[in-house]
C-alpha cells in the first residue's frame, strides 16, 4: 500500500519506540482543464504528502507519488485517502517503496483507500507491495465507484512477513475489503480474514505455504463501447495468457463481465510486481489508449 520515500533511511520499528498512534487523512482531486490534467485539490491532515504533480508522459496524464514519512504503519495508526479523478482526467498514483505494517502491541491499524471516477476518467493505482510483519494487526480498505464509462487499472501485493529474513506471519491478523463498482453496481467484491495460524495458509485450497499474494484489477469495455474500440476481450485475454511469472508461481488471468482479473501466488515479491508491470504493459494500450511508461520512482 503505502511505501516510504524515508524508509531505508529510518529503519525504526515505531513498536519498540513507543510512540503515539498517528492518523493521517489525504484527499486528491484532479480535475481535466484544456485537454490536461491537474492536480486541482491536495489536502492532508497527518503524515501523508503528495509533494508535488509529475508530468512523465505529457500533459495528459498526471503522476502523484504518495509519501508516508514515518516509514511504516504500527497498532492504532488509521490511514485515509481519497482521490476524485474529474470528467475527462487521467491521474495515477503510485508509492516510492514497499509498505510496511508492523508488529502490533494489541490495537489493530487501518487504511481505507476511496477512489471516485467521473465521467471518462481514468485512474491508475500502482503502488508497490505491501509487507505485512508477523504480529501486525491490520485492516485494508479499497472502494472504488466508476461512472458508467470510467476506466481503472489497479493491483494490489501483499506479502505475509519478512521472507527473505525468514520471518513468516505466524501471529497477527488481516482484514481485506475490496468493492469496485459502476453506476452502483458490483462489479468486484471481495473480503477475507487472514490470521498467523489459519492452516488455509499451508493448505493446497487455500495459499498453499505462498507468502506473496497480488491481485491486478483492470476494467473491461463491453457491449457498444468494446465494438466501437475494437476490442475482442478473448483476443486480450490470450495475450495476458501468453505473459507468465518469472519465478514460475502459480498464477491465472481471467475475464469477467466488465473485469479483468489477474492473480498471482508465490515467493516473490519482486517477481509478482514484474509480472503485473509486464501485463499493464499489455493492457494499458489497448484499455486505456496509451503506451506504458515505468514510473522512474520504480527504479530509485
Amino acid at each position: 500500500m503505502i511505501g516510504s520515500i524515508l524508509g531505508d533511511m529510518i529503519p525504526l520499528d515505531r513498536t519498540l519506540q513507543h510512540l503515539p498512534n498517528w492518523e493521517a487523512e489525504l484527499a486528491l482531486e484532479f480535475e481535466c482543464r484544456d485537454r490536461a490534467t491537474c492536480l486541482a485539490g491536495r489536502r492532508h491532515r497527518g503524515p501523508l504528502r503528495v509533494q508535488k504533480a509529475l508530468y512523465p508522459e505529457g500533459g495528459e496524464v498526471c503522476q502523484a507519488i504518495l509519501l508516508h514519512p514515518p516509514s511504516g504503519i504500527a497498532g492504532g495508526d488509521q490511514l485515509r485517502i481519497s482521490a476524485s479523478v474529474g470528467a475527462h482526467a487521467h491521474a495515477q498514483i503510485t508509492t516510492p517503496g514497499a509498505g510496511k505494517w508492523y508488529r502490533s502491541g494489541g490495537a489493530e491499524a487501518s487504511q481505507t483507500l476511496d477512489f471516485k471516477l467521473a465521467t471518462g476518467a481514468t485512474l491508475e493505482w500502482l503502488p508497490q507491495e505491501t509487507i505485512v510483519f508477523d504480529g501486525a494487526s491490520a485492516s485494508i480498505r479499497t472502494h472504488v465507484e466508476l461512472a458508467a464509462d470510467s476506466r481503472y487499472l489497479g493491483w494490489d501485493i501483499l506479502c505475509l512477513g519478512r521472507y527473505a529474513a525468514g520471518e513468516r506471519f505466524a501471529t497477527g491478523s488481516i482484514g481485506l475489503h475490496t468493492r469496485i463498482e459502476r453506476n452502483g453496481q458490483p462489479l468486484w467484491l471481495e473480503r477475507g480474514q487472514i490470521a498467523g495460524d489459519d492452516a488455509m495458509l499451508q493448505s493446497v485450497a487455500g495459499w498453499a505455504g505462498a507468502t506473496v499474494c497480488g491481485t491486478l484489477l483492470a476494467t473491461l469495455p463491453t457491449g457498444d463501447e468494446a465494438a466501437d474500440m475494437g476490442i475482442m476481450n478473448t483476443t486480450l485475454l490470450a495475450a495476458c495468457r501468453a505473459i507468465r511469472p518469472v519465478d514460475g508461481a502459480e498464477h491465472g488471468v481471467t475475464a469477467l463481465p466488465g473485469l479483468l482479473v489477474a492473480r498471482y501466488l508465490g515467493q516473490r515479491s519482486e517477481a509478482a510486481r514484474q509480472w503485473f508491470a509486464a501485463l499493464w504493459h499489455e493492457l494499458r494500450p489497448v484499455l486505456l489508449g496509451r503506451t506504458a511508461v515505468s514510473p522512474r520512482i520504480w527504479n530509485t
